[in-house]
């Protein structure tokens, strides 16, 4: 098992910039694909950005595609999201995730290590 606490969460005005951060422990990293995810209140949880294991190829919602980044750093067991043009829509608990199988990056059954969840706020 790998543990998983994310940061970086907090309140911004629309068109701000957040960047979160996923640190691990425990496991290799380098053998996780990792994730972000995010679940509105009422809502399910959905997909946002996902990377390979070496950080090689990124994956992104259709939603933030163009605004978000997710990047890794292995030596730092850190994955991250930068979050730009933010908007009140994106508001939710953001979650990071880690896989270690091969199947679909995009959905959420294949990840099976999860993080608390960090509040992100975007106001209008």
């Amino acid at each position: 098992q790998v543990q998983l606490g994310e940061s970086g969460g907090g309140l911004v005005q629309a068109g701000g910039s957040l960047r979160l951060s996923c640190a691990a422990s425990g496991r290799t990293f380098s053998n996780y694909r990792m994730g972000w995810f995010r679940q509105a209140p009422g809502k399910e949880r959905e997909f946002v950005a996902a990377i390979n294991r070496s950080g090689s190829s990124t994956y992104y919602a259709d939603s933030v595609k163009g605004r978000f980044t997710i990047s890794r750093d292995n030596a730092k067991n850190t994955v991250y999201l930068q979050m730009n043009s933010l908007k009140p829509e994106d508001t939710a608990v953001y979650y990071c995730a880690a896989s270690s199988d091969m199947y679909d990056i995009k959905d959420k059954r294949r990840y099976g290590n999860w993080g608390q969840g960090t509040q992100v706020t975007v106001s209008s």
